[in-house]
């Protein structure tokens, strides 16, 4: 199969730049891939390895086109904008693509996107919803939680001695962000994905009490989880530094893990990639010598 060059949005971020290394392990060709984001002097390193680099602003509709002139697959990584503002973005780079005559774009949505009731859920139904009405060829890559969502949190977890959330026993199916790039590579990579969803997350799914057990065997040093009500631990993440509205979906997310809108046993991640997903204990072990 020849492959025209493939845009990775969202290239200055970590999923961006994880997505662009495991495109080239799997023989892309530097020249081949097109990495994109706001601030390219983020990026330069790309440029200087041969990937061409270009700015692209998802609130520049003219910026897009541009940047994906001649390009032939598109990788959509969801924005990281007010949520406000996330499905117009969205919006803007799927037009953008369709007239650069993209023939796939690939889209990191959530988790049951059709049905989650989360905020940041409705903002990834829209968009899900807008690149089917435009006919466009694409695919869905319904990622789960990050293991890094907790894993980065380790030193103030071990601290506090506490995991603390609003999840309740809610069973979350987490993934490395480096397991979802490798999937992201594979489907923009191989033919027989366009029109896919594909549910995505780790093989063994644990509840935030486990996720804090298992940190105290790894660790050992003893943590437990607090579970509290959604508005208070909205005040827990803002009192700890975040902006107000970050805060409120962060816990709005926590109240849809109680609701099983972050579990999947679909074994999606698993086939895409060719073997298991990374653990969450294998994450901790990492995390906890690095």
């Amino acid at each position: 199969m020849t492959i025209m060059p493939i845009v990775v949005t969202g290239a200055t971020g970590q999923l961006g730049g994880l997505t662009i290394e495991a495109l080239l392990r799997r023989g892309i060709p530097a020249a081949d891939i097109i990495a994109t984001g706001r601030d390219i002097d983020r990026i330069k390193d790309l440029a200087d390895r041969g990937i061409t680099v270009r700015r692209a602003d998802f609130a520049d509709a003219d910026g897009l086109a541009e940047a994906f002139a001649g390009a032939d697959r598109l990788l959509l990584i969801s924005a990281s904008v007010p949520v406000g503002e996330r499905v117009a973005n969205h919006r803007r780079v799927i037009d953008a693509a369709a007239s650069a005559g993209v023939s796939l774009v690939a889209y990191t949505s959530t988790t049951h996107a059709d049905t989650v009731t989360t905020v940041i859920g409705a903002t990834h139904r829209a968009t899900e919803e807008y690149l089917r009405d435009c006919g466009i060829p694409s695919v869905l890559l319904r990622n789960g939680w990050y293991l890094e969502n907790y894993t980065s949190q380790l030193p103030q977890i071990l601290q506090n001695g506490a995991v603390v959330g609003a999840a309740g026993e809610g069973r979350i199916s987490a993934a490395s962000r480096a397991d979802y790039a490798e999937a992201a590579a594979v489907v923009l990579t191989a033919e027989g994905h366009t029109g896919a969803v594909y549910e995505l997350g780790g093989d063994e799914s644990f509840t935030l009490t486990e996720l804090a057990a298992t940190i105290s065997a790894a660790a050992g040093k003893q943590v437990t989880y607090s579970d509290l009500p959604v508005t208070d631990f909205a005040q827990v993440l803002a009192a700890a530094g975040l902006p107000a509205e970050l805060a409120e979906v962060l816990a709005d997310a926590d109240r849809g893990m109680n609701r099983g809108e972050m579990y999947t046993d679909s074994g999606h991640l698993r086939r895409l990639i060719g073997r298991p997903p990374v653990t969450l204990t294998e994450a901790l072990a990492v995390a906890l010598h690095n």
